[in-house]
Protein backbone atom coordinates (compact mmCIF):
# COMPACT_ATOMS: atom_id res chain seq x y z
CA UNK A 1 0.00 0.00 0.00
CA UNK A 2 1.61 3.73 -0.72
CA UNK A 3 2.27 5.95 1.41
CA UNK A 4 -0.01 8.25 2.23
CA UNK A 5 0.79 12.34 2.47
CA UNK A 6 -1.74 15.40 3.41
CA UNK A 7 -1.48 17.71 0.42
CA UNK A 8 -2.25 21.98 0.94
CA UNK A 9 -3.31 24.20 -1.37
CA UNK A 10 -0.12 25.67 -2.77
CA UNK A 11 1.42 22.85 -4.09
CA UNK A 12 -1.22 21.84 -6.13
CA UNK A 13 -1.16 24.91 -7.56
CA UNK A 14 2.37 25.01 -7.98
CA UNK A 15 1.85 21.51 -9.70
CA UNK A 16 -0.62 23.50 -11.89
CA UNK A 17 1.98 25.90 -13.04
CA UNK A 18 4.66 23.34 -13.63
CA UNK A 19 2.25 21.37 -15.61
CA UNK A 20 3.44 18.42 -13.36
CA UNK A 21 -0.31 17.33 -11.88
CA UNK A 22 -0.18 14.23 -13.63
CA UNK A 23 3.92 13.64 -12.99
CA UNK A 24 2.92 14.14 -9.55
CA UNK A 25 -0.54 11.62 -9.67
CA UNK A 26 2.12 8.79 -10.84
CA UNK A 27 4.55 9.08 -7.59
CA UNK A 28 3.87 6.25 -5.24
CA UNK A 29 2.12 7.97 -2.68
CA UNK A 30 -1.18 8.32 -1.77
CA UNK A 31 -2.52 12.11 -1.97
CA UNK A 32 -5.18 12.86 0.53
CA UNK A 33 -6.69 16.30 1.81
CA UNK A 34 -9.64 18.20 4.11
CA UNK A 35 -12.12 19.73 2.49
CA UNK A 36 -10.70 22.82 3.15
CA UNK A 37 -8.10 22.72 0.73
CA UNK A 38 -10.58 21.93 -1.83
CA UNK A 39 -12.88 24.82 -0.93
CA UNK A 40 -9.47 27.21 -1.26
CA UNK A 41 -9.07 25.31 -4.83
CA UNK A 42 -12.17 26.30 -6.16
CA UNK A 43 -12.74 29.87 -4.52
CA UNK A 44 -9.43 30.73 -6.59
CA UNK A 45 -11.49 29.09 -9.86
CA UNK A 46 -14.03 31.09 -9.31
CA UNK A 47 -11.60 34.09 -9.20
CA UNK A 48 -10.36 33.09 -12.63
CA UNK A 49 -7.05 30.74 -11.22
CA UNK A 50 -6.85 27.83 -14.01
CA UNK A 51 -6.26 25.28 -11.41
CA UNK A 52 -8.92 22.38 -11.36
CA UNK A 53 -8.90 20.13 -7.88
CA UNK A 54 -7.23 16.72 -9.19
CA UNK A 55 -9.42 14.00 -9.22
CA UNK A 56 -6.66 11.55 -7.80
CA UNK A 57 -6.75 13.95 -4.57
CA UNK A 58 -9.14 11.89 -1.84
CA UNK A 59 -10.84 14.39 0.51
CA UNK A 60 -11.00 12.91 4.10
CA UNK A 61 -12.94 14.61 6.56
CA UNK A 62 -11.75 16.16 9.74
CA UNK A 63 -13.48 14.89 13.39
CA UNK A 64 -14.21 18.21 14.61
CA UNK A 65 -14.20 21.80 12.96
CA UNK A 66 -10.47 23.79 13.58
CA UNK A 67 -10.31 25.71 16.51
CA UNK A 68 -10.07 29.30 16.73
CA UNK A 69 -6.26 29.49 18.03
CA UNK A 70 -4.72 27.10 15.09
CA UNK A 71 -6.64 29.58 12.78
CA UNK A 72 -5.46 32.99 14.43
CA UNK A 73 -1.92 32.25 12.96
CA UNK A 74 -2.60 29.99 10.27
CA UNK A 75 -5.09 29.60 6.78
CA UNK A 76 -8.25 27.09 7.16
CA UNK A 77 -6.10 24.78 4.64
CA UNK A 78 -2.69 24.54 6.30
CA UNK A 79 -4.94 24.36 9.76
CA UNK A 80 -6.93 21.56 8.32
CA UNK A 81 -3.58 20.11 6.61
CA UNK A 82 -2.12 19.65 10.06
CA UNK A 83 -5.12 18.28 11.84
CA UNK A 84 -6.13 16.11 9.68
CA UNK A 85 -2.59 13.96 9.12
CA UNK A 86 -2.48 14.59 12.92
CA UNK A 87 -6.05 12.51 13.29
CA UNK A 88 -5.61 10.05 10.83
CA UNK A 89 -1.62 9.70 12.17
CA UNK A 90 0.05 10.36 8.68
CA UNK A 91 3.04 11.07 9.35
CA UNK A 92 4.04 13.91 6.26
CA UNK A 93 2.61 16.73 5.03
CA UNK A 94 3.15 18.73 1.65
CA UNK A 95 3.00 22.41 1.93
CA UNK A 96 5.24 25.15 0.73
CA UNK A 97 4.52 28.27 2.89
CA UNK A 98 6.62 28.76 5.67
CA UNK A 99 4.25 29.48 8.79
CA UNK A 100 2.58 26.47 7.58
CA UNK A 101 5.89 24.21 7.27
CA UNK A 102 6.79 25.31 11.27
CA UNK A 103 3.61 24.66 12.90
CA UNK A 104 3.67 21.02 11.10
CA UNK A 105 7.52 20.70 12.28
CA UNK A 106 6.29 22.34 16.09
CA UNK A 107 3.42 18.94 15.64
CA UNK A 108 5.79 16.31 14.94
CA UNK A 109 4.94 16.41 11.44
CA UNK A 110 7.66 15.28 8.46
CA UNK A 111 7.32 17.98 5.36
CA UNK A 112 7.84 17.80 1.62
CA UNK A 113 7.18 21.17 -0.97
CA UNK A 114 6.76 21.13 -4.42
CA UNK A 115 9.98 21.02 -5.44
CA UNK A 116 10.46 17.71 -2.99
CA UNK A 117 7.94 15.67 -5.31
CA UNK A 118 9.13 16.82 -8.31
CA UNK A 119 12.63 15.75 -7.15
CA UNK A 120 11.22 12.11 -6.34
CA UNK A 121 9.58 12.71 -9.75
CA UNK A 122 12.98 12.79 -11.35
CA UNK A 123 14.56 10.11 -9.09
CA UNK A 124 11.86 7.71 -9.99
CA UNK A 125 12.56 8.26 -13.74
CA UNK A 126 9.43 9.59 -14.33
CA UNK A 127 10.93 13.04 -15.66
CA UNK A 128 14.90 13.89 -16.43
CA UNK A 129 15.16 17.17 -15.57
CA UNK A 130 13.34 19.19 -12.67
CA UNK A 131 14.44 22.35 -14.12
CA UNK A 132 11.80 23.13 -16.67
CA UNK A 133 9.41 22.63 -14.44
CA UNK A 134 10.75 24.66 -11.49
CA UNK A 135 11.34 27.82 -14.60
CA UNK A 136 7.26 27.03 -15.38
CA UNK A 137 5.94 27.51 -11.69
CA UNK A 138 8.54 30.46 -11.60
CA UNK A 139 7.15 32.22 -14.95
CA UNK A 140 3.62 31.38 -13.76
CA UNK A 141 4.26 33.15 -10.17
CA UNK A 142 5.71 30.70 -7.91
CA UNK A 143 8.25 32.41 -5.76
CA UNK A 144 11.39 29.51 -4.65
CA UNK A 145 14.29 30.82 -2.99
CA UNK A 146 17.23 31.55 -5.58
CA UNK A 147 19.51 29.97 -3.30
CA UNK A 148 17.07 27.01 -2.83
CA UNK A 149 16.66 26.14 -6.43
CA UNK A 150 20.56 26.57 -6.94
CA UNK A 151 21.24 23.59 -4.62
CA UNK A 152 17.93 21.67 -4.78
CA UNK A 153 18.96 21.68 -8.78
CA UNK A 154 22.43 20.36 -7.90
CA UNK A 155 21.63 18.32 -5.41
CA UNK A 156 19.59 16.33 -8.22
CA UNK A 157 23.12 16.16 -10.63
CA UNK A 158 21.58 19.09 -12.78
Amino acid sequence: MAEKIVINTSPIIAFEKMRALDIVSRLPLTFVCPIEVKNEILAGTAKGLTVAFPSWIQILPLSKPLSPLILASLDAGEAAVIELALERKISTVCMDETKGRRAALASGLQIVGSLGLIGKAKTLGLISSVRPFIEKAQSGGIFYDAKLVENFIKSLGE
